[in-house]
């Protein structure tokens, strides 16, 4: 995986939206030899978004949401996990996505050193906070670049296309724009994380 040229960054130059679904399928290298399919995701638009970090503006927390598309935002949730982003979008409009599960394809004794040696392959990247234990992000990479990998992190395809169709709801755990469908993975993938949108959320349905 790590032979494989990074995501260019004019893929990430456009709407979150656009680019989440897209996301779907690609894969998160690590220079150390970890790497993870992305089986879900989640959209969040900058000032257009009342559930995004960046919607007021930014602050020392969410600097690295306003640079341009192709960097990561590293935020720490509930004050015990990283979360990793992928910054989407021109300089200055905040926009990301969440990666909310992987499923291990590479290095998995490195994720499950990191992980504390979960019993099951399918807990060691399902969910935002185990994905970034799993493969070792913390806020010393926020900010890095993911299309020159300088950081020793970067987004790959190995030329599986995204789903057709695929699982499209609410996200997870805000209590804003809850009836925005902006949360996606792929069908019948057993590494999908079992977060529940909270009471409220809209219907399940296309963004399109």
């Amino acid at each position: 995986m790590a032979d494989r040229e990074p995501l260019p960054r004019s893929f990430y130059l456009r709407h979150p939206a656009i680019v989440a679904p897209e996301l779907l399928n690609k894969i998160l290298v690590r220079a150390d030899g970890r790497a993870g399919r992305i089986v879900e995701v989640e959209a969040y638009a900058g000032s257009e978004d009342p559930a995004a970090h960046s919607h007021r503006g930014p602050t020392a927390r969410n600097a690295s949401m306003f640079g341009p598309g192709g960097h990561l935002y590293v935020y720490l949730n509930y004050g015990i996990h990283w979360c990793a982003n992928a910054v989407c979008g021109e300089a200055g409009e905040g926009h990301g996505i969440l990666l909310r599960a992987i499923e291990p394809l590479a290095g998995l004794h490195l994720m499950r050193h990191a992980r504390g040696k979960p019993a099951r392959d399918r807990d060691i990247g399902s969910g935002p906070g185990r994905l970034g234990q799993a493969m070792g992000i913390t806020r010393a990479l926020d900010g890095a670049d993911l299309v020159t990998g300088e950081a020793g992190l970067w987004i790959v395809s190995d030329g599986v296309p995204p789903p057709e169709f695929p699982v499209v709801g609410p996200r997870v755990g805000i209590s804003q724009a809850v009836e925005l469908p902006w949360r996606w993975s792929v069908p019948a993938n057993p590494h999908v994380s079992k977060g529940r949108p909270r009471p409220g959320a809209g219907p399940r349905r296309s963004p399109r």
